[in-house]
């Protein structure tokens, strides 16, 4: 049997306010309760802002754009003129003063039944790509690649939200290739994934200011539970619906855990430079590929970075190589890339127009291309 009820999740601070919010919701026909354990978005947020309303007001901004909720419900023990506007401003439907009055949250739950009743107001589900970057070794610009190819996805369209996911454990560099201080990282999704909804997510990334949201590593052991497969698909799971791509800087090992991104994943890059030990890694890494069968071959796209049409090995012999095609190139600036690297800058910060800049724009474009062709047929 369907459930046709609305979910509305409660996110307050108050024990009283939830309870009310709780007894109220509960006694109205068509609604429900937002479990811990559904990994759906809910249609109706209902969020307590606290002290520092500016950070709750950011937070929500992050979930409104993402997708991660429907719509939102605004509650706050003071109220102010201010605090109304920013509020409209923010997108929040409803603000509710306390006391909570049970009438007047009733009529406004009446009121979002009767919009999502309206076909125009049903906004579809998101079906993000997911693209695994891994490298054939340590050093050749695999987070080079992903970070600006992320940042390359958003220059593209202001409509677009993406996400960018540090998947090496120990050698995480995400945060210090865009100067970013993150307060949290998926470790802290690991310790308890039952938590695991678009609320608690959006709350552990960290928002750059290319529009990015970045979910770091741990980049440390540090005894807490690590990450396995199970947590993982979940996790992918659920940013897929929230945005339109979720980019990984998967490193270079292969275990359980990166062997679930690439599963999951609808582009994997195999990034290499024309050099004969990353060309030999990556002949190893395709065939491991190929035996676990985890990878269908049109999914797997070779990437050279740091290209130089005079390298002793040419692309032709890189490709006889590996059997493969090569998929795409991105040519040789070491000194501006690690001039951005060091600055903690983009590369569309430091050197715009520079042809290793366009190069990832381009690569950026393929892949929109092929998300545009899936909308068509949506």
């Amino acid at each position: 049997m369907t459930d046709n009820k609305i979910n509305i999740k409660i996110s307050a601070r108050d024990t009283h306010t939830r309870l009310k919010l709780d007894d109220i919701i509960r006694s109205t026909e068509g609604f429900r309760i937002h479990r811990s354990s559904d990994d759906r978005k809910p249609d109706l947020l209902i969020f307590e802002l606290g002290e520092d309303a500016e950070k709750d007001f950011q937070l929500i901004e992050s979930l409104i754009n993402s997708g991660a909720a429907g719509e939102v419900f605004l509650t706050a023990e003071k109220t102010s003129q201010r605090l109304l506007l920013r509020a409209i401003r923010t997108g929040a439907k409803e603000f509710f003063s306390h006391p909570l009055k049970e009438q007047e949250v009733r009529e406004a739950l009446e009121k979002f039944k009767g919009r999502r009743e309206e076909p125009s107001q049903r906004e579809p589900l998101k079906s993000g790509q997911i693209i695994g970057v891994i490298g054939s070794k340590g050093g050749i610009g695999t987070t080079t690649v992903a970070v600006n190819l992320a940042v390359s996805l958003a220059e593209k369209r202001s409509d677009q939200s993406i996400a960018l996911v540090d998947a090496n454990i120990l050698f995480g560099e995400i945060p210090l290739f865009l100067d970013i201080q993150p307060s949290y990282h998926w470790g802290e999704i690991a310790k308890d994934v039952s938590r695991l909804d678009s609320t608690f997510l959006m709350s552990i990334l960290t928002k750059h200011s290319s529009g990015i949201h970045v979910l770091p590593s741990p980049s440390y052991l540090n005894g807490s539970q690590g990450a396995t497969p199970e947590t993982i698909g979940r996790l992918l799971g659920l940013m897929q619906r929230m945005f339109d791509f979720v980019v990984i800087d998967g490193g270079q090992p292969l275990n359980e855990v990166s062997l679930k991104i690439l599963e999951m994943s609808d582009k994997v890059l195999l990034i290499s430079l024309l050099s004969l030990p990353c060309l030999s890694n990556m002949r190893k890494i395709l065939k491991s590929f190929a035996n676990s069968g985890c990878l269908p071959k049109e999914r797997i796209n070779v990437v050279i970075n740091r290209y130089l049409r005079s390298s002793e090995v040419s692309l032709s012999d890189a490709e006889r190589s590996l059997d493969k095609k090569i998929f795409w190139t991105i040519p040789n600036d070491y000194k501006r890339t690690a001039s951005a690297i060091n600055q903690g800058k983009t590369l569309s910060q430091i050197a715009s127009k520079a042809p290793t800049t366009k190069s990832l724009r381009g690569l950026a474009d393929i892949l929109t291309q092929g998300e545009k062709k899936k909308e068509k047929k949506r």
